[in-house]
């Protein structure tokens, strides 16, 4: 069995300090990815291997810091042996940088390419809504390669995107915003299109949510107004081997270490 967990943890330092630990060792993952790491790889390595994320078996640790300091940064942490990484996407003068994170990892005598991946939220009619539209292209380019290869691989992360109805709560009031705007949505169609199972939409059919991210304002977590944005997709073959999915959402409010909760799949290795 291998069980994938992740989740954009809006700043590891600070989510160590707010009991990130406690899950960790309670869920126990075997690979662990996370988005806006926001740290340098000093501190994630000295937090992953004698602070609260450590584990007795230990992590094999690899990340991708953003170009702007303090800002994005992805994450692969695998108990499992990592085979190789790469943070290559798009054309060499396109920035990817601390969103883009593949680990192929070895899980006894099969490879799962994992891909850490941390989308640009946006907004609507600035320069970051054109970032986010460079990025999901140059990801659908990647994710078309990865399916043709015919090998289990898995994104996931937080994906910043709902893509249907059910995956917002308000989501008649988010039409306009970026993150439910139809041109968006339309590369998760491609991504279907193309093979790729949302694991969570497979394992919750028809239903509402369950969401994975709340806004800090107001009574949203409270309320239960939340959007399904972090997502784990894979390849059919692998999909296949999915035996549980969940969103581990924190008992209250004011035991969360994140505006996001973790996305965790365990598949039948």
């Amino acid at each position: 069995m291998l069980k994938i967990a992740s989740v954009n943890v809006n700043g590891v330092r600070a989510a160590a300090r707010k009991n990130m630990g406690e899950w960790v060792q309670e869920s126990n993952p075997d690979v662990l990815c996370l988005q806006e790491v926001r740290a340098p790889t000093e501190d994630l390595v000295e937090l992953s291997t004698n602070g609260p994320l450590a584990v007795a078996e230990g992590w094999n640790i690899f990340d991708d810091l953003a170009t702007a300091k303090g800002r994005a940064g992805v994450a692969v942490l695998s108990k499992h042996k990592v085979l190789s990484s790469s943070t290559k996407l798009g054309p060499d003068d396109f920035d990817s940088a601390g969103r883009w994170l593949e680990a192929k990892i070895e899980v006894g005598d099969q490879t799962v390419t994992v891909i850490s991946c941390y989308v640009h939220s946006g907004e609507v009619d600035t320069p970051k809504q054109i970032e986010k539209y460079k990025f999901l292209d140059a990801m659908t380019i990647r994710m078309q390669e990865l399916m043709d290869a015919g090998q289990h691989a898995v994104v996931v992360g937080d994906l910043n995107v709902g893509h249907t109805e059910l995956d917002i709560k308000n989501w008649k009031g988010n039409l306009k915003n970026s993150g439910f705007l139809q041109e968006e949505r339309v590369y998760f169609d491609g991504f279907q299109n193309m093979g790729w199972v949302d694991v969570g939409r497979t394992s919750h059919p028809g239903q509402p949510g369950p969401y994975t991210w709340w806004s800090y304002r107001g009574k949203a977590f409270d309320t239960d107004a939340g959007w399904r944005i972090d997502y784990q997709l894979a390849t059919p073959a692998l999909a296949k081997l999915s035996q549980t999915y969940q969103v581990d959402r924190a008992p209250s409010y004011d035991t969360r270490w994140s505006d996001h909760s973790p996305v965790v799949v365990e598949y039948e290795l």
